[in-house]
Formats: C-alpha cells, structure tokens, sequence
C-alpha cells in the first residue's frame, strides 16, 4: 500500500541503500544519520490551530529528537524532505553510484572499452553531476507550471478542514461516502477530537498547489538521468538497513538490491515522504516521478547528438517498467 508497483519495489527494505549508505563528499564521508522528530509531533489537529496556520500565523516548534538517527520510520522520511534541498537526493545517489567503479557504469559509455581514456567532461563524474542537476531545474520548472497554469490543486490539509466542517455540521461538501465512512477519520477523530488532518509540519504545506509535486518531479527526473547513466542490473555490494531505534546500520541478508531498483525505490521514497508528513496527495508524488521522467529524457535526448564520441544511446527502464533507448 505504501510502495508503489514500480521496478524493484516491492524488493528489500521499504527504504532505499541511497538513503542509508554513507555519502562519499570529495575527502570527506558523510553518514546519513539526520534529524528528526518524536512521536506525537502532530500539528493542526484543533480547528483553532488550524485555521491559524490557514490565516498566516506563525507555527509552533515541532517536538524535536536530539540524537540524529537512520531513516527507519514515516516520521524521519517526512522530515528528511522537509529539510532537504532541491535535488539532494540523486545528487547523493549519484556520488554512492560513482564510487562504486566501472562496473557501475551503463555498459554504453563509450570509454568502458577504452585501455587508454577515460570520461570526465563527457560520461564521466563531471558529466553525470552535471545532469543531475540540470535535469532538477528543468523538473521544477515543468512542476510549476503545471501547478499554477493547469491544475490548482488544493493541499490535503485544506481539505482536511472542508472534512472537519463537513462532518460537525458547519459546511456541506460533496465529499465522497468513502472518506466519510473509513476506519481512519474516526480514528483520528478519536485520538484528536477533530477531523482535520494530523501534519507533521508545524508550519503546514508549502504556499502553492499540490499537483504535481515538486519533490516527486525532480526526484523522478534525476533517478532517470542515473539510469542512463549507471547499470541498472548493478547489484548494490554491501546493503544495509537501519535498525529500530535508528542509531545504526544492519547488514541486509535478503535478495540482492539493483541500482535500478533502488533508484526507483529512491524516487517513490521522496515521493511518498511528503505524503507521510500530509503535505501531498499520492497521485501528486507518482504522477510527478512520471513528469520528472519526461523531462529528463527530453534533456537527454537534446544532448544526445551532441557528444562527439561514437556512442549507441542512453538505454533506461522507465517507471511503468518498459525500456526505452535515447539516440
């Protein structure tokens, strides 16, 4: 229910190596040990709070763990998109993946058989970051304007005020009979006396539509460009997963982890996160991912007849799991 059916995952640990394995940072190694928060830090759960945060107001602080910990739970995913920046996550797959050699690489990249070259301004590092990056911009540029040019999409916790009217008798809405029948409204009306609903930010959504996500579109256009760039049948040496109370990191003993997999697994972990913290609708995050990937093999294919090298073509398993080649 909260994976999604894309290639890979539904294999492993729900969350991705690319947000456990230690980042290699120039001379430096960075753990991905992050700050979070405890449990119970729910926010807009009274009207009054609510309709505050609605209006403007300033937010109150979140319950905040001292001790940084590994991603093990909703909550620490939920708070690592809340604080990442734009393209932070394949940003830092694509350092693990470039760390990991040549074996790592598209078997297309042209200096694989080279005894005597290799990439670097062109499928090389500087080449792939390069990509990366680029391709985050393009994403967000295309996000936004399907946010405010197309779609207007109001946020789940707007909604989940028209609910909470809805349901005490204040408005009428025409509100589908499921939402208003299901075990979950009547649970959070039983825990908070409210039937708005519980975010994880104390300051609420960002201040723009919800479709498509943001997160979901750059997340979904990096994961592409890497792999076009890295093998997807790569198998990830070493994987891990993060204990119970985050603190350390485990050795995984299950099926092997491919690079494909686990990217795809990264794309739809961003995604989901916003929708854990209640910022995001899901079709908001896996219809992004798919924008996202539109993008970027736009982007690739734009620079595709540009290299000066005899190359046959980014070749990449798309989401909905069917290849493609980029010439």
């Amino acid at each position: 229910m909260f994976r999604s059916e894309f290639p890979g995952n539904l294999t492993g640990p729900y969350i991705s190596q690319f947000l456990w394995k230690d980042i290699p940072f120039g001379a430096a190694v960075i753990p991905q040990k992050y700050r979070t928060t405890l449990a119970g830090s729910d926010h807009m759960t009274s009207y009054e709070e609510w309709l505050d945060i609605q209006n403007g107001s300033s937010s109150r602080e979140p319950i905040k763990d001292p001790v940084p910990r590994y991603i093990r739970n909703g909550r620490d995913l939920g708070e690592y998109v809340h604080y990442d920046f734009s393209f932070q996550c394949p940003l830092s797959a694509c350092l693990i993946m470039l760390s990991s050699g040549p074996d790592a690489l598209d078997q297309n990249n042209p200096y694989l058989k080279s005894a005597t070259q290799g990439g670097f301004i062109t499928f090389g590092a500087a080449h792939i970051l390069d990509m990366v990056t680029k391709a985050g911009r393009m994403a967000l540029e295309a996000a936004w304007f399907q946010k405010f040019l197309v779609h207007r999409r109001l946020r789940p916790e707007e909604f989940g005020g028209r609910v909470h009217n809805h349901m005490n008798g204040s408005a009428k809405y025409p509100i589908h009979s499921e939402l208003i029948e299901s075990e979950a409204l009547s649970k959070v009306f039983s825990k908070y006396g409210s039937y708005l609903l519980p975010v994880a930010y104390p300051e609420g959504c960002p201040t723009h539509p919800a479709y498509p996500a943001g997160h979901a579109c750059i997340a979904g256009a990096g994961v592409t460009i890497l792999k076009a760039f890295f093998n997807e049948s790569f198998v990830i040496p070493d994987p891990v997963e993060a204990s119970l109370d985050g603190l350390s990191l485990l050795p995984y003993p299950g099926t092997p982890l491919t690079a494909g997999g686990e990217l795809n697994k990264l794309g739809v972990n961003i995604s989901l996160g916003r929708d854990t913290a209640g910022v995001h609708w899901r079709s908001d995050g896996i219809e992004g991912l798919k924008l996202g990937e539109a993008v970027a093999i736009g982007l690739l294919r734009d620079y595709s007849s540009s290299f000066n090298e005899h190359f046959n073509g980014f070749t990449l398993t798309k989401f909905d799991g069917k290849k493609v080649t980029i010439k």
